[in-house]
């Protein structure tokens, strides 16, 4: 099923809130490009959305929130530098990776005991978090393809395995979230740049350092969000 936001949004986000609590996945919108979410709470919906994407384990989706405040309730610990830098950009183009809550009762793959989080800046997938509670999202895209910047992308990658598309018209994608691998001792290290800039991070997070390797956002692996290539575990979204 199909939904245009702009015209059947109360419709659409019942839809996907039904099919997400079935299992079954969504496309949703973003503020950077179209993601496919299933209920990060359901091993067997993520791994639906990792089969949609022909994607491994190795390869661990991010979850969307819809409230930093959520955040507290799936990570160890939220220091004060971490906790300015979220208010700082939240909602928004900043993806962090943390140490998972040992208790959290999510399997999203081989995360080595971390999550990456975003709060994404689009009012209708933030709404729809608010009723469903953390999903795991991916790009909208068959891995190693581009992400979806169009609903009409989406259905031509992902098709029949994707229950309910959500159109809310073109992403402002292609340029990805920035990722911030905060799991270190240090002040945390960029791991792909993205729509946030080092200079705009490091202001509110002085010790932070960009990796030699950071993946720049107009590449496609970049792009297409990849999580747990080779040394480094860049998330979606």
């Amino acid at each position: 099923m199909r939904f245009d936001l702009g015209t059947d949004r109360d419709a659409g986000l019942a839809a996907a809130q039904d099919a997400l609590s079935r299992g079954a996945l969504v496309v949703v919108p973003t503020d950077t490009v179209y993601g496919v979410a299933a209920d990060a709470l359901q091993p067997q919906a993520v791994q639906r959305l990792l089969d949609a994407k022909q994607r491994g384990r190795e390869l661990p989706p991010p979850v969307l929130i819809a409230e930093s405040a959520v955040l507290r309730a799936l990570v160890v610990d939220v220091p004060v530098e971490v906790d300015a830098l979220i208010n700082r950009f939240w909602p928004g183009a900043l993806t962090v990776i943390m140490k998972a809550q040992p208790t959290l009762k999510m399997d999203l793959g081989e995360s080595e005991g971390t999550i990456a989080v975003r709060v994404p800046d689009q009012a209708d997938t933030r709404e729809l978090l608010r009723q469903t509670g953390p999903l795991a999202v991916s790009s909208a895209n068959l891995s190693g393809q581009p992400p979806a910047t169009s609903i009409d992308d989406a259905i031509a990658q992902l098709g029949d395995s994707v229950a309910v598309y959500l159109d809310a018209g073109p992403a402002p994608g292609p340029v990805p979230s920035t990722i911030i691998d905060l799991t270190g001792s240090g002040g945390g290290r960029i791991l792909r740049s993205g729509l946030l800039s080092f200079a705009e991070l490091s202001a509110v997070l002085p010790g932070l350092t960009e990796d030699s390797g950071t993946k720049p956002a107009g590449s496609v692996q970049a792009a297409g969000q990849e999580r747990g290539s080779e040394t480094e575990r860049p998330p979606d979204a």
